[in-house]
């Protein structure tokens, strides 16, 4: 097996694993500390966080049609070290470093080597600075629940086929709870935490180490673990006597968005772009899955697991029909182990006294090119690093304008302005593609009516884009237009890579 011996004796000790990684992932996710905003949903669980931590939930007080997990764990870490940029971007490294190290003990569980279980953490660090992972999004936040119930789903399975012991309460207890929670975040985790619960009960089922009662019975604790984080949350908003709201954000409207699927065309684009991106991964899983030289044992067992987790990821990242990058993140976990798979078939065609060097060369390279994808965009751009944030200084510009708390409109622009900015929300539908912008059926409200109100209430400051204006829908840009002449003067106005952002003040 390929090892090194210094890993062997060096990595036993459970704290280092995640310390490395997560000093790997400081190091290689650096610039995603740099710019205030990577993907706009971030502000927006951002805003939901901090109107959260104010008293105002999530839904009710700032519209989205996700679950509330996301704001949540926002919510904690803000309440702990306040609402700075740094504070999320360092959670997003938390959960890439915990993600890694489930990757890790997923590896180790099925009995490869301490080096192969570091090359899928390292190859998972390294590429989750890809497709908008920088950010720290949904994809980033649930993928170490999913990855430790995936691992002590593999856990079980092998203690069964292994070791003839059928499946533990404990485990499927833990893994019950973290899918449970993944599911506050997106309900796309459906996939996953039906594979792990396969994973963990179908051999000891096939080897009838479990009896049927007792299969019932941790499948109905299972299912209910799993549903229970969303029970509670919905029983804690009809208790508010908001669960309309909450039903109608976390449910009926994620069903409105996935209706909307885009063409055939349009999907395959979005995912080839996905695969280019992450193609020295899929060319080295090539080799792990054509002619492998383990056909048995533990190597064709995490072989086995890696293929099948990867399918049900395929599943995850095409159910809302919409194909954004950071949904292709989904991939990594399992492609990740399938990578480090290849890369050691790979090495082992080299002459015996270079294997173990020619894997970690091989790792190095295609860990670091991935970082160097990731970062040229960020290094071209130059934001907090010699050039100006535009959105800092569009914060500044309102912050000038506003007495701290004062309602603005952001119209079309981030969302996380309002934080920065110190400003409240004139409207509930804070994001801007769901009121002004394309998505506005998935809100199931007259959004004409809505954009009328929120004029009508005067907002002290409007934020426009104008390099974004196009995507207003056109009615909405009238009645937006109107009030700008009539009501607002132009006080600022930002420059940003397709157009200025501007500064209206209420006359």
């Amino acid at each position: 097996m390929i090892q090194a011996s210094f890993i062997d004796r060096r990595w036993r000790h459970p704290a280092l694993v995640p310390v490395f990684f997560f000093t790997l992932a400081l190091l290689l996710r650096v610039f995603s500390f740099v710019a205030a905003v990577i993907d706009t949903d971030e502000g927006l669980y951002m805003l939901q966080a901090r109107e959260w931590l104010d008293g105002h939930w999530p839904i009710v007080a700032v519209w989205d049609m996700h679950p509330v997990g996301a704001p949540a764990i926002f919510a904690v870490f803000m309440a702990i070290f306040g609402d700075d940029i740094w504070v999320l971007r360092t959670l997003g490294a938390v959960c890439v470093a915990a993600t890694a190290s489930a990757l890790f003990h997923a590896v180790r569980y099925a009995g490869g080597s301490p080096a192969l279980g570091l090359a899928a953490g390292v190859f998972y660090v390294a590429h989750s600075g890809l497709l908008g992972g920088l950010a720290t999004n949904t994809e980033i936040l649930f993928a170490p629940l999913v990855g430790w119930a995936m691992a002590l789903g593999l856990r079980g399975a092998v203690d069964a086929l292994e070791r003839s012991k059928a499946p533990r309460w404990r485990d499927m207890v833990v893994m019950g709870g973290l899918i449970g929670f993944a599911l506050t975040l997106k309900p796309v985790t459906f996939f996953e935490g039906a594979l792990a619960w396969l994973i963990l009960v179908l051999p000891a089922l096939r080897l009838r180490l479990i009896s049927l009662p007792r299969l019932v019975a941790m499948a109905a604790t299972y299912a209910l673990l799993c549903a229970l984080p969303t029970l509670l949350f919905a029983s804690a908003y009809a208790l508010r006597g908001e669960f309309q709201p909450f039903l109608e954000g976390a449910f009926l409207a994620p069903l409105r968005y996935a209706g909307a699927r885009l063409s055939a065309a349009d999907s395959f684009r979005f995912a080839l772009v996905a695969a280019l991106l992450l193609l020295w991964a899929f060319l080295l899983a090539v080799p792990a899955l054509i002619r492998p030289r383990n056909r048995q044992g533990p190597l064709a067992r995490l072989r086995q697991f890696g293929m099948i987790w990867f399918v049900a990821a395929t599943f995850a990242v095409a159910l809302p029909g919409q194909f954004y990058q950071h949904y292709f993140l989904i991939w990594l976990l399992p492609l990740s182990i399938l990578a480090a798979l290849g890369a050691r078939q790979m090495a082992r065609y080299l002459r015996p006294g270079m294997v173990v060097i020619g894997f970690q060369l091989l790792i190095g390279v295609v860990a670091l090119d991935a970082w160097r994808v990731a970062a040229l965009p960020r290094l071209d751009r130059g934001i907090g690093l010699g050039a100006p944030d535009p959105v800092r200084r569009t914060a500044a510009a309102v912050r000038a304008e506003i007495d701290p708390g004062d309602p603005i409109w952001v119209v079309n622009y981030h969302p996380v302005i309002y934080v920065l900015a110190d400003a409240s929300v004139s409207t509930r539908y804070a994001f801007p593609a769901h009121l002004a912008g394309p998505f506005y059926r998935v809100t199931g409200i007259d959004s004409y009516a809505e954009i009328t109100r929120i004029l009508e209430s005067h907002p002290r400051v409007l934020v426009i884009d104008r390099g974004w204006w196009p995507s207003v829908r056109r009615r909405a840009a009238v009645l937006i237009e109107a009030a700008l002449d009539e009501q607002y003067e132009l006080v600022a106005s930002i420059p940003e890579e397709r157009g200025p952002v501007e500064i209206w003040r209420l006359r």
